[in-house]
């Protein structure tokens, strides 16, 4: 699992996974980093679209001229400067990833 520690969606998620029994590990992007060739592969499988939380308060605080022309380029450069933009949390099963907590959703994953 991929997130930020303080982030309650990600308490959410990890209080589930450890109520059902599943073991899992925690990748904090603000203690631990995020590496460009991590982010490329799930921007290649994922899309960019999809990782970049535009709800948020890291996106809010984008200046506008950003904002107006994200694309591909750019979102990739803004994820790697501000990690807590990518949508959370975002769980690697080693056979899907899945973004975002749904109960239902993780009741459905096999692990």
């Amino acid at each position: 699992m991929y997130g930020i520690k303080n982030c309650d969606t990600i308490k959410k998620a990890r209080k589930w996974l450890e109520d059902a029994g599943v073991d899992y590990q925690f990748h904090d992007y603000k203690k631990d980093g995020l590496s460009a060739e991590l982010l490329d592969g799930w921007i290649r499988e994922l899309g960019y679209e999809a990782l970049l939380n535009k709800r948020g308060t890291t996106w809010r605080k984008l200046p506008d001229d950003i904002k107006d022309n994200i694309d591909e380029q750019s979102a990739r450069a803004v994820m790697l400067d501000n990690p807590s933009i990518i949508k959370r949390p975002l769980l690697d099963t080693g056979s899907a990833k899945v973004l975002g907590f749904s109960v239902t959703e993780y009741t459905e994953l096999k692990f």
